[in-house]
């Protein structure tokens, strides 16, 4: 049976029935030749018998691509993605398990459908928990049965699927909402009007921030700067270097008025007086200017 299959290089996921049509010419293998392939592969790394393996289980993948059809995403697309699962599946695949491939495969192809439906669906990601993922894939089967929900029904799918009830409320929500454009240009839409319209579309603001407010104090601290820079000009030397040792030096410990009085040879006392000084001509100097 395995040396009677025939293969083709040709892109046989250009179009879904081509690829259903396709699939269909591989047959499914027995048990016996299926652990002999998968041995193959295990034991030599055998190609050729990964691709007889991938080949036959390909109508399996799209079973199970079908049954993800109500997300509103291309059955090519899922098919693709399942077959990267099943591809991964064979490369993982213990023949010695005592398991045929598609029962070990079969998770490894929901994984990826999961993932791409998850990354597709929406924009923005509804399920990014291992809880809210369950819920994502069960909920809509589930409230198939029970229609609206109401406190009670809440109650039921929690317990029924091991979360919590507000998890369940939570992905009712995320599922119930759509994607909302800022503007309703459409890319066959090249109107004239609506290239302009794009330039004027509607943001939404985050009241916690005020940006404004950041920009307005950085331009202060650097007017306040600049004005003490200038006034620190106009003292003299040992009286600005008594004001930047005893407050504007911020690379070491205050230096004290005994400190300072050691450095010039004079009292205490002095230094406070040049001190109070300088800080009475620099209010008067940033006044001023």
């Amino acid at each position: 049976m395995i040396d009677r299959m025939k293969f083709s290089s040709r892109n046989f996921l250009n179009s879904l029935n081509t690829c259903i049509k396709i699939s269909s010419n591989f047959p499914i293998l027995s048990a016996k030749d299926e652990k002999k392939l998968a041995i193959k592969l295990f034991q030599n790394g055998d190609l050729k018998a990964a691709k007889i393996l991938i080949l036959s289980h390909l109508r399996f993948v799209i079973h199970v691509a079908k049954n993800y059809s109500g997300y509103g995403l291309p059955q090519a697309d899922l098919i693709q993605e399942g077959n990267i699962g099943l591809m991964k599946s064979v490369k993982k695949f213990n023949p010695y398990l005592g398991v045929r491939l598609i029962s070990f495969a079969i998770h490894w192809i929901k994984s990826e459908i999961h993932e791409y439906v998850l990354r597709n669906w929406r924009i923005v990601k509804v399920a990014t928990t291992k809880s809210q993922r369950k819920l994502f894939f069960n909920l809509r089967k589930t409230k198939k049965k029970l229609g609206w929900f109401n406190k009670k029904e809440i109650s039921h799918v929690a317990q029924k699927l091991g979360v919590k009830n507000k998890d369940v409320i939570e992905m009712e929500s995320r599922m119930s909402a759509k994607d909302v454009f800022f503007n309703n240009h459409t890319e066959d839409d090249d109107s004239q009007e609506n290239v302009k319209n794009i330039y004027s579309i509607p943001f939404l603001k985050d009241q916690l921030s005020d940006f404004t407010y950041g920009i307005e104090k950085d331009n202060w601290k650097k007017h306040t700067k600049n004005k003490l820079n200038l006034a620190l000009s106009c003292l003299d030397e040992r009286s600005r270097d008594i004001i930047y040792s005893r407050w504007l030096d911020n690379n070491k410990k205050k230096n004290t008025l005994q400190d300072i009085a050691k450095i010039y040879g004079i009292s205490a006392e002095r230094v406070r007086q040049l001190e109070k000084n300088a800080m009475k001509k620099l209010r008067l100097t940033i006044k001023n200017i």
